[in-house]
């Protein structure tokens, strides 16, 4: 029996403080409502009971950041495209961040299990005056534990209204893209993050925030395999090849921890959930 779950969540700033209210149908909700950071500034914890997804399965997330409001969600865990007898899992997450807002979605990885047919999409729409900070990681495999990405595909879809679009999609039986030099030569986890606004950012801020995603990629070991440029006036786009996941995870963190000060004058606080 396929799973299909929606959620949809409002960020709204009331005064001082920023509230989050959500409305869910199935297995996907917020855990938690945290401020480590005080009341301006609302982190959320997103999970999915079920763990994982196989053929059939529907995710439906719908996030609305208000106009002044500042919100943050990440997950406890990866997401899992399990094998599929034919029928598409798919994940689509739509982003709107209203004039004055800002928002950071800082998921964990997605992991692709040999034999998914996997669909995975993210869309956003900000107003002018809006800012996000955002990745999205992948997994190919399991590699470390024997499993590797033997059949299956992945269609990976990320979009910014007509600002910026990233889409392709991934089969393991095309040897040529996944072990060629010019495709993903046999690393297994990509990731892409981004700094966008609704608006063209101030050419001294974007060179700013290349700047300092350059210096943090120059002093990492996927130096090689990682590389920041700005595909449209309103983005930066940082995207890296790794073997593994957690190489890749640690620069998208140093990148935050270098942007969230300068780009927004707010300290690099770490989503609690990622010191458990």
């Amino acid at each position: 029996m396929a799973w299909h779950a929606r959620l949809r969540l409002d960020l709204r700033r009331e005064g001082e403080r920023c509230l989050a209210r959500f409305e869910h149908h199935g297995p996907l909700r917020v855990l938690q409502t945290l401020y480590p950071e005080g009341g301006a500034i609302c982190h959320n914890v997103l999970v999915h009971p079920p763990s994982g997804l196989v053929g059939g399965d529907e995710l439906d997330l719908h996030i609305r950041v208000g106009a002044g409001a500042h919100g943050l969600v990440t997950t406890p865990g990866a997401a899992r495209f399990y094998r599929s007898d034919g029928a598409p899992a798919i994940q689509r997450t739509r982003i709107e961040v209203e004039a004055g807002g800002r928002f950071e979605w800082l998921p964990l990885e997605a992991i692709c299990y040999s034999g998914c047919i996997a669909e995975n999409r993210l869309d956003l729409a900000l107003a002018p005056g809006a800012e996000m900070l955002g990745w999205d990681v992948c997994a190919l495999g399991l590699p470390e534990a024997g499993q590797p990405f033997a059949s299956g595909s992945l269609l990976q879809h990320l979009a910014l209204g007509d600002q910026w679009l990233e889409r392709g999609r991934l089969e393991a039986a095309n040897s040529r893209l996944m072990e060629g030099p010019l495709g993903l030569a046999g690393r297994r986890c990509l990731a892409t993050m981004y700094f966008a606004c609704g608006e063209p950012i101030e050419s001294g801020r974007r060179e700013l925030a290349l700047e300092l995603a350059r210096e943090a990629i120059a002093a990492h070991s996927l130096a090689a395999d990682a590389g920041a440029t700005s595909p449209s006036d309103g983005v930066v786009a940082v995207r890296v090849l790794a073997p593994l996941v957690e190489p890749a995870m640690e620069l998208l963190r140093s990148i935050r921890n270098a942007w969230r000060p300068a780009l927004w004058h707010l300290p690099a606080v770490t989503p609690r959930l990622w010191a458990l």
